[in-house]
């Protein structure tokens, strides 16, 4: 890397389904390598009522554009010289996706690039693994979003990528309207979670053969969370700890079984999931029975560290 690059400082914006997300990052000591400067994530639910529309609503929107003013002072404060922000699957299914890439941009000014799901699942592969032993692979890769969920697999890079429309959110909306969700809808989640997994087997093949599973995104963080009792968030805690199908399966019963309030009892139970994390458990828990994982590897690295290793 020349001399002039070594402290470039670059940042990455993931605005999904479920959460708005910022890391900025300075150059390392080697071609998409970084430290961290700052590193921020708020509960947007930009997809809300997506699915039932096809358009994303006003104050979805008007909520990941009063994020991003905060984010863009923080860009500034620290002197952010580029950006890549990304938008993904409440975006892709929106028909008025250009409006919001407009008022983003104005505020931002770096206008949002709309993510494929393969292209979204090759970021997060990239940035799970940057720090993972290839001796442990070939890795599944499995980044549950709000939206949709992607499977990618590889050891030293993706070599396969398969996206599925069913993440926390969508789940949520389409399939549980009780609190707590009945037993009946939890069948429903977990059947249409399966279903989606005959293409993953399909698409992916090397996917049941995976050595190690990797598991990204909120609801894989909060189950880990919670099964520590972290009464606050510890990235540090949280990063590569290991979930076993044991536990994961405890806190799904667990929490599918408790009310809004029950849930918020748990310790590391973040509020503004409390709604949606039994549709995203639904699809962690899937997983694992299906593919016969019997631990999942959390990863707080993901589609942001892969942004911003791009840019390096």
């Amino acid at each position: 890397m020349a001399d002039g690059q070594s402290n470039r400082v670059v940042a990455a914006i993931d605005c999904g389904t479920n959460s708005t997300r910022l890391l900025v990052a300075e150059a390392g000591g080697g071609p998409g390598t970084f430290r961290t400067l700052d590193r921020r994530m708020r509960i947007t639910r930009m997809g809300e009522g997506v699915d039932a529309t096809g358009r994303l609503a006003d104050t979805a929107v008007a909520r990941v554009l009063d994020v991003l003013r905060e984010y863009r002072g923080v860009m500034d404060d620290i002197g952010v010289e580029a950006c890549r922000i990304t938008a993904t699957s409440a975006a892709r299914d929106a028909v008025n996706r250009d409006d919001f890439f407009d008022a983003a941009e104005a505020v931002v000014g770096f206008r949002p690039e709309l993510l494929s799901g393969l292209e979204e699942g090759r970021l997060s592969f990239d940035g799970a693994t940057a720090d993972l032993d290839a001796a442990d692979g070939p890795f599944l890769v499995v980044d549950i979003g709000g939206g949709s969920t992607e499977f990618v697999v590889g050891t030293t890079e993706a070599e396969a990528a398969w996206s599925c429309d069913m993440g926390c959110v969508r789940l949520t909306e389409q399939w549980i309207e009780h609190d707590p969700a009945l037993p009946e809808e939890l069948v429903a989640c977990l059947s249409v979670v399966d279903a989606h997994l005959d293409d993953v087997l399909r698409e992916v093949p090397g996917a049941g053969g995976a050595r190690t599973l990797v598991g990204l995104a909120g609801t894989v963080s909060c189950a880990a969370a919670v099964e520590i009792g972290l009464a606050e968030y510890d990235r540090e805690r949280i990063h590569h700890f290991v979930l076993t199908r044991e536990a994961v399966e405890d806190v799904f019963r667990t929490l599918a079984t408790e009310d809004r309030g029950e849930r918020m009892a748990n310790p590391g139970m973040e509020e503004a999931r409390a709604d949606v994390i039994v549709g995203g458990l639904s699809v962690l828990v899937k997983v694992m029975r299906r593919f016969q994982f019997d631990a999942c590897l959390v990863s707080e690295s993901d589609i942001l560290d892969g942004l911003a290793g791009s840019q390096l």
